[in-house]
């Protein structure tokens, strides 16, 4: 059996006029973590809903676990959709017994993973309470949980920390480590770089429908902008750049360097002209500076 929990190649389809996907494929391993990005557009929701059986691509082809993705295989994926499936008008313990009988999950088996995810997501003393009075994090949690209830092997989760508060988030970030170390291989779409960054072992960027980047953070590093760094000098009083190669943003000055050496020429610069530095910063290149490196820097609304 192939080691891939999910396998899509060459995946294309398109909507009238609109080529929503373009030939864009990816992959995860088993247990593995991926963060898929891409602008608004790009065709992400499309590839998901694909993905999860919700819509047909024109060509190309879905596998799970090394055979073709059918009905009853996708019972090994949950989904966490952005807009939440969970029910207002619903108890939290309710909302997780619907699911888990969507899922095909019943008896004890449901009694114990019912208990194991309001004890995980720290909903216990809320269970009989109605999901309509939850704050967003506890909406976003208990949606988590209805999703994974079923002990998926792959799971696909659309912004799950979107409109949340910090402390939520970071219970998220937990919850989602802890199905990491159970082996489970998570898919995260977010336009959150940092939460890329943080929660995956892989990016996989997607534009125009198809996939134009896919490797480590490192990886993407090196190959968009080699050993490039930044130096942010912040200045206590007025700003004059001291040559042309630093740019302004406030009391910042900001320029690039390739290479250990022409650290030590910006910092003989910055002696030389005798500026008032408060505090001096080699930044190496984030995961949204590669992403606006690769989609540009215009709006898509």
């Amino acid at each position: 059996m192939s080691t891939r929990a999910l396998d899509v190649r060459d995946a294309r389809r398109r909507f009238g006029d609109t080529q929503a996907l373009d030939g864009a494929g990816f992959h995860i391993e088993n247990g593995e973590r991926i963060a898929l990005l891409g602008p608004n557009g790009a065709g992400k929701t499309t590839l998901i809903r694909a993905v999860g059986g919700l819509a047909d691509l024109d060509e190309g082809t879905v596998e799970l676990f090394g055979s073709p993705a059918t009905t009853e295989s996708r019972y090994r994926l949950g989904v966490v959709p952005q807009d939440l499936a969970v029910q207002g008008t619903l108890s939290a313990e309710e909302n997780l017994r619907l699911f888990g009988r969507l899922h095909r999950v019943t008896g004890q088996a449901l009694n114990d993973r019912v208990e194991e995810a309001l004890d995980w997501t720290g909903l216990a003393d809320r269970r009989q309470d109605l999901v309509k009075g939850f704050s967003g994090g506890m909406k976003r949690r208990l949606n988590i949980a209805c999703g994974v209830l079923h002990e998926p092997d792959v799971v696909l989760l659309d912004e799950p920390t979107v409109g949340v508060d910090p402390q939520s988030r970071a219970r998220i970030h937990e919850m989602l480590d802890e199905l990491h170390a159970r082996g489970t291989a998570l898919l995260l779409t977010t336009h959150m770089m940092e939460e890329a960054a943080r929660c995956t072992d892989r990016v996989v960027v997607i534009d125009h429908g198809r996939t134009i980047a896919d490797g480590t953070l490192e990886e993407l590093v090196s190959a968009n902008f080699g050993d490039g760094r930044h130096v942010q000098v912040t200045l206590s009083g007025e700003v004059h750049p001291p040559s042309d190669r630093w740019t302004v943003d406030g009391h910042t000055l900001d320029c690039r360097i390739d290479n250990a050496d022409e650290l030590s020429v910006v910092l003989n610069e910055l002696a030389s002209n005798k500026l008032p530095i408060e505090g001096i910063e080699v930044k190496s290149p984030t995961l949204e500076d590669v992403f606006l490196h690769l989609t540009g820097r215009e709006l898509r609304e």
